[in-house]
Parts: C-alpha cells; structure tokens; sequence
C-alpha cells in the first residue's frame, strides 16, 4: 500500500503534466508547421521612373522630394521659349504648304478641263502628279505642327499617376535628356502587402481570406487575399546554348518547401501610412478557426 501511494501522485503528476503539455506542443506545431502565416513580408507599390519627354533646361521646379502628388500636377516646366519658336516655324511651314497644294490643285482642275489636243497625256500625268505631292507635303506640315505643339506641351512634366515623389534633387538650370529618369513616383494607388508562403500553407491560403498584417514599427493592419502567383522561378533549370533545357545534376536531400508570393490588397486608409519596402508579419485567418477568433494573439 505504501508503494501505491508513493506512485500515485508522480503518476497524476506525470499525468496533469501531459495534459497541459500537450495542447501546448500541438499548439505551436500547428502554427509553426501548418498555420498560414509568414514573416516575410514586405511592402510594395509600382515605382515609376518620371523622365522628360523633350530634352531642354529645367525653368522651374514645383515640387519637393517626398511630396504627395496628384494624377496630372506639373512636377516642372522646361524652358518654353525653344518649343513656342519650334511651333511657329511649324506654323509658317503649314501656311507655305497650303498655299502650294492649292496652287497645285488649282492647276489641276484647269488642265483637267482642257482637251486633249491642247494638253498631252504625259502633262495631265505630270500635274496629277504635282498635286498629289502637294497634298502629302501639306499633311506632313500638319503632322509637323502638332509633333511641335506636343513638345511645348511636354514642357511641362506632369505626375503620371497618383503618388508620393521620392529620390528627387533637381534644381532650376539643369539640362535633361530626353527620357533620362530624374525622379521615383511611388504610385500610392498601387501600395499592397506581398507576403512569400511556404508551398506547404497555400492549401490554406484562399482569395479572399481576411488577413493581419503586423509591421516591424508594430502597426497592425487588416487587409485580403487578393491573388497568389500562378508560378515561380525554377531555380534548378535552364536553357543551354543548343536551347536545351539544362538541369543540375546534383539534388539536395533536404528539400525546403518553396516560397510562394501571394498578394495582399489592405485598406484605403491605412495605404497613406506604409513606406515601400518595409518587413512586416503576416497571418491569414485560418477559415476553420475564423469563428473561434484566433487571430494574431500567439
């Protein structure tokens, strides 16, 4: 009797220790191995690389780096004054062209009105002929004037999308080139969580799913599966130069599972607050555990 009660308690020891033990241990292997959540993260927006269309030099500069900007506000005027003389040249190239295809057509009309034993077939081809270039020199003198109008116009650089200026150091003086890039518009319309899940979590990853997205600065936001890529690189083939495929020869027994981008739209609001490129936390609502609330508290 003794013995027995001497084990009884290490037995219901050992016992209450299991019990609380293992909910623990099934616990953190169901999150660390099979919840969908990652901490690679990051956040991404499309940079669009603002470049002049027309070379020139920079006159005035209306803007200031990481300055919030709007779809169609001028960023900076070139100099104008080369673009406004381009123009009337074009002008007086439109009004000499128009003068010499109604001449020609002039003359057309009258030849074509003579008979033909005053006029040879060779001289009705000849002013036919004359017409017709006169009428094509006429619209490439129009195509010239609106090319010299759509240069003044492109003087004056404007923002391509909504967005927030960044990397930008210009100043009155500077010459560009033509498409040389001189400033990064972060498109704010496009700023989203992309977060790379293991392959084997996507099973449990569905568009659509709520998601919490937690920031390495701690802001926490809520957003949606709104995509996941349809493939990825394979890092173990290429093509020879006989265009071959060229596979490596050597494989790896420990084979981790691949990372799959899955994108993540959040809401309006919160896009103003997030700076591209930064890490962040990322954990879908698991659909089978929605209703119980587990949501970001391990």
């Amino acid at each position: 009797m003794r013995i027995a009660g001497s084990i009884f308690p290490r037995v219901l020891l050992t016992t209450l220790t299991l019990g609380v033990a293992a909910p623990m241990f099934i616990g953190m292997w169901e999150h660390y191995e099979t919840t969908p959540w990652t901490r690679d993260g990051h956040v991404r927006a499309d940079v669009i690389a603002v470049a002049s269309d027309v070379p020139g030099l920079v006159e005035e500069v209306l803007i200031r780096d990481n300055q919030l900007v709007r779809k169609g506000d001028i960023l900076l005027r070139l100099d104008p004054e080369r673009f406004r003389l381009a123009v009337r040249q074009a002008e007086a190239a439109l009004a000499n062209r128009e003068a010499a295809a109604e001449k020609a057509a002039s003359d057309r009309a009258r030849y074509e009105k003579l008979s033909e034993g005053v006029v040879s077939q060779q001289q009705r081809e000849t002013v036919r002929a004359a017409d017709l270039q006169a009428r094509a020199a006429h619209s490439q003198a129009v195509a010239d004037l609106d090319v010299a109008r759509l240069n003044l116009n492109r003087s004056e650089i404007r923002a391509p999308a909504n967005g927030r200026v960044t990397n930008f150091d210009l100043r009155p003086g500077t010459y560009l080139a033509a498409g040389r890039g001189i400033m990064a518009l972060i498109d704010t319309d496009t700023v989203r969580i992309e977060g790379y899940f293991e392959e084997t979590k996507l099973p449990r990853v569905h568009v659509g799913d709520a998601v919490d997205v937690r920031l390495m600065g701690g802001t926490i936001l809520n957003g949606q599966v709104e995509s996941i890529a349809g493939g990825i690189e394979d890092r173990d083939r290429s093509s020879g130069a006989s265009l071959l495929a060229s596979v490596n020869p050597t494989f790896s027994w420990v084979r981790l599972a691949q990372r799959i981008p899955v994108r993540i739209n959040i809401e309006k609001a919160d896009k103003d607050q997030l700076i591209v490129g930064t890490t962040a936390t990322i954990q879908v609502a698991d659909r089978n555990k929605r209703l119980l609330g587990v949501r970001f508290e391990q």
